[in-house]
């Protein structure tokens, strides 16, 4: 009887409209990957010969995946979830020297003649059940420096085995977690340092080749180095409150850069990003006496982050220059440093005439002329939302962008619900995957971030990231729906 009411409780407790939102999704998704893959000379959509065929096999074994998930035990995952993490671990490791060469990537296990499987997508619940297992231990404390070591390892291990892999589009996707962490009380610096790192590798790359009128300066450089005087000075503003000090580099700073440009412009032109940076080298040897005067951790971390920042700019063109050609060549497309319109910019260009084309209600499903033609690469995976603005147009692409909202914020619902901690970080990872993968992929097409490769949920072609974002989706829902259950 007792067992009875829980299930009816369960049952009672399941948020189905997440369920629903979910379905919508696929079979949304399908239509769009008929849309992409559709050949007049083999017209019919179920077919096993055909990706849209397939992609209904794949939609079919999810919903029987996740009935299975959802007559799993929340207690399955709290004690299995390190050995689950695992066994992920070992089969990434493992897949680097099996796995074969696809596409310049050894990321997908064959599983017989026509099926492959990326342990990439996979891995991803395993790291959410693990950090959430972490952090629910009794007397954790982010905010010791062994536990969030500790946690922050957990998430960069999958990520080293995946770059490994030659799946960098992938690994990035598990920077998403250490927003979980901030959720959880890490320290909002950390997420700043990240946050600079972006702006110093932006504007120095884009701005690297710019110099200032009748001055040898180059305009990436020194905004890099006065962004980093800036920071840092800041910083020991915040968390220092020495407002002394804080008067002393910033009056510093401003007149050694102001008369040296003045110099520079109208005496001897020389490159000022020397002063700056021996600026820079003065302000850290200062802070760093402050360290040592007050025996203040917080000074010693700062003089870090300047140096850091400091050595980031020379340390990102070394690195860059050591890329291939084509990841060197899709940045500098990006940063609008070079037009290459037939190579490393096609997709992207190709992809806008394709929304474009659409206008505001599309050519109709199976019209799509930029799709049936294939001048969009990778139409049905990585690009499919291409296929969506192109058939549905601005409506029809709308309409996915706000099903994609409402299930965001039931995800941070559901998240924001659960009684524990352990359900509270599996909720926010989960939460923090969909909108990674969402903001990547629609920037990516629409020519706003990066091109790396990632699926849309729920809409790109593939098994494995079906799967993955289903184990992903339905692990949290069954554990959301013992929310209410009182174990005795």
């Amino acid at each position: 009887m007792e067992q009875e009411r829980g299930t009816k409780g369960i049952f009672m407790s399941i948020d189905w409209i997440t369920i629903s939102l979910y379905i919508i999704l696929i079979i949304w998704g399908w239509f769009s990957v008929c849309g992409a893959c559709y050949d007049f000379n083999n017209p019919d959509l179920f077919a096993w010969s055909t990706n849209s065929g397939k992609q209904i096999v794949w939609a079919g074994t999810s919903i029987v995946l996740a009935t299975v998930l959802m007559l799993i035990e929340k207690r399955f995952y709290d004690t299995s979830a390190y050995i689950i993490y695992g066994f992920m671990m070992l089969l990434l490791l493992v897949t680097i020297f099996v796995a074969p060469d696809t596409k310049g990537s050894r990321s997908w296990l064959p599983i017989g003649s026509s099926i492959k499987l990326q342990p990439a997508e996979f891995a991803k619940f395993a790291v959410a059940l693990a950090l959430g297992k972490l952090m629910d231990r009794y007397g954790y404390n982010i905010h010791k420096t062994r536990d969030i070591a500790i946690a922050i390892a957990m998430i960069l291990f999958p990520m080293l085995l995946i770059i490994c892999q030659k799946e960098t589009g992938s690994a990035l996707v598990y920077l998403a977690f250490f927003l979980v962490l901030y959720r959880e009380g890490m320290t909002g610096s950390l997420l700043f340092c990240g946050f600079a790192s972006v702006i110093y590798f932006v504007v120095g790359m884009k701005f690297s080749d710019d110099y200032f009128l009748s001055m040898p300066v180059s305009i990436g450089e020194f905004t890099v180095l006065l962004l980093a005087i800036i920071f840092t000075i800041g910083m020991v503003w915040v968390y220092c409150r020495n407002t002394m000090a804080v008067r002393i580099m910033a009056l510093t700073a401003t007149a050694t850069i102001t008369l040296s440009l003045l110099f520079s412009a109208y005496v001897i032109p020389f490159d000022v990003c020397h002063i700056m940076l021996g600026l820079c080298i003065l302000m850290i040897l200062y802070i760093l006496g402050l360290a040592f005067h007050t025996h203040l951790l917080r000074y010693l971390l700062i003089a870090l982050f300047g140096i850091l920042s400091t050595s980031l700019f020379y340390v990102s063109n070394t690195l860059f220059e050591h890329l291939a050609d084509h990841q060197r060549t899709r940045i500098e497309v990006l940063l609008g440093k070079k037009d290459d319109p037939r190579g490393a910019g096609y997709n992207v260009n190709q992809a806008k005439i394709a929304i474009g084309s659409g206008g505001l209600t599309g050519k109709g499903f199976l019209n799509g002329t930029q799709t049936k033609l294939k001048y969009v690469p990778e139409q049905h995976t990585d690009f499919i939302y291409c296929t969506v603005g192109e058939e549905e147009g601005f409506i029809g692409s709308t309409g996915v962008l706000i099903i994609y909202l409402l299930f965001i914020w039931r995800l941070i619902a559901v998240a924001e619900r659960q009684p524990d901690t352990m359900g509270r970080v599996y909720g926010y990872s989960v939460l923090c995957i969909f909108l990674f993968h969402l903001f990547i992929n629609v920037g990516m097409v629409l020519g706003l971030t990066p091109v790396i490769g990632i699926p849309l949920p729920f809409f790109s072609y593939g098994g494995s990231s079906l799967w993955g974002f289903t184990i992903l989706l339905f692990i949290l829902l069954r554990i959301d729906a013992e929310r209410n259950l009182k174990r005795h």
